[in-house]
């Protein structure tokens, strides 16, 4: 299936912010581990979060799904497994991830797995940390990448961790760290890649009330026995999935207003927002809404997005409406994401006439006269998106499998047709 996108002018929209994926993830691992029940509110039901409710669901864990929210009868940390339990998480690297230390909570062996482009996504760093923790990580195939089974109990203690793959490593060790043995102190030798995503862990952790110290982002330490407790929980809206719909004012010109977005959030994403500013446009940031306007002509910038991966895409296809030159830094693991986000941005950029230069950890965007292509985002929802959105600015752009777009943002065509932009 094919969508076409076609040309507009300037822009005067509202939209609704969709549920943050990563804290639906996050209240979803907290809430199943918790004593009692928890009710969650506003999540995101997309096929990633649908894919860590079935893994819960698969560990015995009960979770009801409703029209705005989420029941779950969470397991006091002992997940109720009665045998060896296999969990395809599709192409959800947060579920994979996550899961892999929460296994360690279930009596049973739990072996992880995925598609094709989840078994290419490194994994041993993490695997490495929680075999000193105590568990038992076997690669079935390649060394250090899934599929995975998981044995062993999460007994705690020390260990170093390399977070420069993905912060998605920490995190997955911090969320299943309350119910280890003894404590568990964590160590990181070197920054880790999108960090922001680690206070997003943090956020959720202290709400369900787990105890959680660190020194910024090289030092962690969890208290044993500082369990989650079921609660009351809302999600909050996605800065990510909100810039596609910032980027419509940026790209097209007129003004994007957003309403859901929590202004204080600790989301790195946020910081899509601040370059828009940073290139033009104007930014006004409400108690129901954040408008976006463009009026003029956008300036080019150099940006540092290591805590706001992914948001590079849709900069990158904002730079090439600007008006000089954009170099995007602190992008080296993107490589490890659902595609190579920079190289495939690169090459689709390239034959809509755009110069673009890529080194291992810099993306820059020289813009040209720019004309509309066949785009095939490689299953990833991100690239569908952010070239949807160009293409309401340059026109002649069709999206092959559209449908990608079901992984985080559900509703993404149907916003764009409500305000009459498709």
């Amino acid at each position: 299936m094919i969508t076409r996108v076609s040309g507009i002018g300037p822009v005067d929209a509202v939209f609704e912010a969709p549920p943050s994926k990563s804290y639906t993830h996050r209240a979803l691992i907290a809430a199943a581990l918790a004593s009692g029940r928890s009710r969650i509110t506003a999540p995101l039901r997309a096929a990633d979060t649908e894919l860590t409710a079935q893994g819960f669901e698969s560990l015995g864990v009960p979770i009801e799904w409703r029209a705005d929210e989420i029941t779950v009868t969470g397991c006091g940390g002992v997940l109720p497994a009665q045998d060896e339990v296999t969990i395809d998480c599709g192409n959800s690297g947060t579920t994979l991830r996550m899961l892999t230390s929460v296994a360690l909570l279930s009596r049973h062996p739990v072996v992880l797995t995925g598609s094709a482009r989840m078994l290419e996504r490194p994994i041993g760093s993490l695997a490495s940390a929680l075999q000193t923790l105590g568990g038992e990580v076997a690669f079935a195939g390649r060394q250090g990448f899934p599929p995975i089974r998981i044995t062993g109990q999460l007994r705690g203690g020390k260990a170093e961790i390399d977070g420069s793959v993905s912060s998605q490593f920490i995190s997955s060790i911090l969320m299943a760290a309350p119910y280890a043995g003894e404590d568990v102190e964590l160590t990181l030798p070197a920054p880790p890649a999108s960090r922001s995503y680690i206070d997003v862990t943090a956020d959720v952790m202290f709400r369900f009330g787990a105890r959680l110290e660190r020194r910024g982002y090289d030092w962690f330490r969890v208290k044993s026995g500082a369990a989650y407790r079921g609660r009351d929980y809302r999600i909050e809206g996605d800065y990510s999935s909100a810039s596609y719909l910032f980027a419509v004012a940026a790209v097209c010109g007129g003004r994007v207003s957003v309403r859901g977005l929590n202004p204080a959030s600790v989301q790195g994403d946020r910081r899509f927002i601040e370059a828009l500013e940073m290139m033009g446009c104007r930014v006004t940031a409400g108690a129901d809404a954040v408008t976006v306007e463009r009026t003029g002509d956008l300036s080019g910038i150099d940006i540092d997005m290591s805590s706001s991966p992914d948001t590079v895409q849709t900069l990158a296809v904002v730079a090439a409406t600007a008006a000089s030159p954009t170099t995007i830094t602190g992008i080296a693991h993107l490589q490890y994401k659902e595609s190579d986000r920079a190289g495939v941005t690169a090459g689709i950029l390239q034959r809509m006439g755009a110069g673009v230069q890529v080194t291992d950890d810099s993306l820059t965007v020289t813009p040209a006269p720019l004309h509309g292509v066949l785009v095939d985002p490689h299953d990833d929802h991100r690239t569908a998106m952010a070239f949807a959105v160009l293409g309401l600015a340059v026109g002649g752009m069709a999206i092959r499998d559209p449908g990608c777009v079901e992984k985080s943002f559900p509703g993404f065509w149907e916003a764009l047709y409500g305000q009459g932009l498709l």
